[in-house]
């Protein structure tokens, strides 16, 4: 029976994630700040639940708490670490930079720490999409070079991979980040928009709409987001013996068991048909309030997950017409709306 740390796991990502692996018998230990970036009472709610099973325990602290995460290691003695915890948003990074240095660096530096004192077989951390920046060649690949983050969110992300990067080439650590794309879901995080926007609908109010509309997603269900994880667990990277055995599109260091993998629907949805799609599952329509683009966001974002399915033989597969319908379900019955 496997110990797996999950940090996050009272956020959207993480408890759908603890929640499978207890389903396959693994023992959970979750960490998690409970900071109010958003609705405590939420998180509460999910550890609520996850604390049902026998096989999860888990301790509410910063990630920058370094002493009580080595307690937390030193107990629990974990096999495999999946980092999910940080500051998100590519907003509100916009309003208070500080808070992503202090969690998403040191944070980040001290999960690491723990997974090379225990010398985890795996160690699985989450970056983000928004590496991607500037880039405008898609599909996006793991091996496009992502040098021009736009916020200081994705800056921070993209730093978490240079990290992993080093500490997996010093200590020969199994490291495997994985850059998620626009995920949804129930269960989800009320500050992202698909959350706003059915909120908004049934109280009638406006939805802001950036860049007018002309903007394009690649909707990824929280579901098939973390199969994905799941099974990415069982494949660690492995250092090379010759950098010219690296397959074409393998994101696998040459000196390094440290590998990057998009985890997305590998489809470009346009937002105005997402909109679209809430409106039909809500039965109401949106008043839709057109703005500018938002300083520090892009108007595309699209996975290749070529990756994905070689390494696991998975790909994301929900329609995202369908992940809307049983998000809807679930806010109505969570709000009593």
């Amino acid at each position: 029976m496997k110990h797996v740390l999950v940090t996050g796991t009272a956020g959207f990502i993480g408890f759908h994630l603890a929640k499978l692996l207890l389903s396959e018998g693994f023992r959970v230990h979750g960490y998690d700040g409970m900071t109010d970036y958003y609705d405590v009472a939420l998180k509460n709610r999910r550890h609520q639940m996850l604390l049902q099973n026998p096989g999860f325990s888990v301790t509410e602290d910063l990630l920058e708490n370094h002493e009580k995460l080595k307690q937390v290691g030193d107990e629990f003695q974990p096999d495999v670490i999946v980092h999910l915890a940080g500051q998100a948003g590519v907003r509100y990074s916009l309003e208070n930079p500080r808070s992503y240095i202090d969690s998403n660096i040191v944070g980040t530096f001290n999960v690491m720490e723990v997974a090379r004192e225990h010398n985890v077989e795996h160690l699985l951390m989450a970056s983000t999409s928004s590496v991607y920046g500037a880039n405008e060649v898609m599909p996006f690949t793991e091996v496009d070079k992502a040098d021009a983050p736009l916020t200081i969110y994705a800056a921070t992300k993209k730093a978490n991979e240079a990290m992993g990067h080093s500490y997996a080439h010093l200590w020969n650590l199994p490291t495997t980040m994985f850059r998620f794309f626009t995920v949804y879901g129930t269960w989800g995080r009320p500050d992202l928009a698909y959350y706003k926007f059915v909120n908004a609908i049934l109280e009638n109010r406006p939805i802001d709409i950036y860049n007018h509309g002309d903007m394009y997603r690649d909707f990824t269900h929280v579901d098939d987001l973390v199969r994905g994880i799941r099974l990415l667990i069982d494949v660690p990277p492995v250092r090379p013996d010759n950098a010219n055995d690296i397959e074409d599109g393998d994101s696998l260091s040459p000196v390094a068991p440290w590998r990057v993998v998009n985890v997305g629907n590998g489809d470009k949805v346009r937002l105005m048909d997402f909109i679209d799609a809430i409106e039909e599952a809500v039965g109401k329509k949106a008043i839709r309030n057109y703005m500018p683009m938002q300083k520090g966001d892009v108007p595309a974002t699209w996975a290749n997950n070529d990756l994905l399915q070689k390494l696991t033989g998975y790909r994301p597969k929900t329609d995202f017409k369908d992940g809307i319908v049983r998000f809807v379900e679930w806010f109505r019955e969570y709000h009593g709306k």
